[in-house]
């Protein structure tokens, strides 16, 4: 297929896949822990579990990829995506979200990234706009679903807060949006794949599999670059599972509120990501990252102090600007700093960083604000956002042509 052809398929699927996500995710994962009786360590866990599943998966999926073939490792994730929400339905206490929501995991940790090393594949010395493009596209799923999820728990209620059956509803269409990805997916991907390991033994698979992880984890660059995007992360990953819950409980909005409340950040996040890859591709990519670590850390901080829509929505585009300018280049200066060959080892390995730091952030989140309170707890976590920037600054020295995406890889 032609690049552009291509990239529009996999944009469609990643706006389904990540729309049904979503719906299953912010701000309605935190609520229904609620309401089955979690407490704030419990919900930490079980908005963060579904990311350790990436911690363990992405790494030998995304490496797979290298070895098998993109098509078969993206049709995996897909059957998750499909078919996962459906088991939403029948969770009635917190042990079996915490199950359901670990193995849902499954669904980003396969297909995620094995889409990316087919796109930095496909992209060449754009890589960073056109990862940016396509993870834009994936966020417009995320923004439509949060909202969305909040609406319904809103409206649907006939009580004052919802109830299993409100609940429900809002996974039903996760999995209807989750089957129509899959079923898109199917058709895009149908026929064989020309692969360059075609006819090698077993052994030698198992031996390039290992070649191409040992290749990408070696390189103390790629892990370092890998790290910011996981320690961004981790902010984003508390603010998630804990912006609702402030939000409705301490500042008194309601679940609608909440829910755009998160679809602000998204929105600056998408708008900006692919301006801001393009303009990394041309001038360079750790500026961006550090100066996104510090609006991230600026956002985090300021939302405890704040307890109204709109001062609260100011500081989730200050997070989201910060987001952007991470994103948009992290991923594509691992792909400039490892072999093409090695691109799904690559996406895998900062994939598997990008969950460490995702999934610790709920559940460190909720440890801070059980112990001390909002607005220490979401400082402490923007501490570490701030100090991670001089280590990235000093332990990632690129040359002029990598930093500027000037090799082709």
């Amino acid at each position: 297929m032609q690049a552009l052809p291509a990239l529009a398929g996999l944009n469609a699927v990643g706006f389904l896949a990540r729309f049904s996500y979503a719906l299953a995710r912010n701000p309605v994962l935190p609520l229904f822990a609620l309401f089955l009786g979690a407490g704030p360590e419990a919900v930490g866990l079980a908005v963060g579990i579904s990311t350790v599943t990436g911690i363990f998966f992405k790494m030998p999926a995304g490496a797979l990829s290298d070895v098998i073939g993109r098509k078969r490792t993206m049709l995996a994730g897909l059957f998750v995506f499909g078919l996962m929400p459906f088991a939403y339905l029948f969770i009635e206490n917190y042990q079996a979200l915490v199950v359901v929501r670990f193995i849902h995991g499954l669904a980003t940790a396969i297909y995620g990234p094995v889409a990316m090393a087919v796109v930095a594949e496909m992209a060449g010395e754009r890589r960073g706009e056109m990862l940016s493009w396509f993870s834009s596209v994936m966020i417009v799923g995320t923004l439509l679903g949060a909202p969305l999820g909040g609406w319904m728990l809103h409206h649907a209620a006939g009580a004052p807060a919802p109830g299993i059956t409100d609940f429900r509803l809002v996974f039903l269409v996760s999995a209807a949006a989750g089957m129509s990805a899959l079923l898109l997916g199917l058709w895009l991907l149908r026929g064989p794949e020309a692969h360059a390991n075609t006819g090698l033994s077993l052994s030698e698979r198992l031996a390039k599999f290992r070649q191409g992880i040992g290749e990408v984890v070696a390189d103390r660059r790629v892990l370092l670059t890998s790290a910011m995007e996981g320690v961004q992360n981790m902010g984003m990953g508390a603010l998630e599972a804990f912006l609702p819950i402030y939000a409705v409980t301490r500042a008194g909005l309601n679940e609608l509120e909440a829910g755009l409340l998160w679809a602000v950040q998204i929105v600056v996040t998408m708008f900006s990501k692919p301006l801001l890859g393009r303009l990394g591709d041309v001038q360079g990519r750790k500026a961006p990252i550090a100066w996104g670590l510090f609006c991230c850390a600026l956002g985090l901080a300021a939302v405890p102090w704040l307890t109204t829509f709109w001062t609260l929505s100011i500081a989730a585009l200050v997070f989201g600007l910060g987001e952007a300018l991470v994103t948009s280049s992290s991923a594509a200066l691992v792909a400039d700093l490892c072999r093409k060959r090695n691109f799904g080892a690559a996406m895998g390995t900062f994939g598997t960083i990008f969950d460490v730091g995702h999934a610790s952030g709920p559940i460190l989140g909720g440890l801070l604000v059980a112990a001390f309170d909002f607005r220490l707890a979401f400082a402490m976590l923007a501490v570490v956002l701030l100090a991670a920037i001089p280590v990235f600054l000093a332990g990632v020295n690129l040359d002029n042509n990598t930093d500027n995406n000037a090799a082709s890889a």
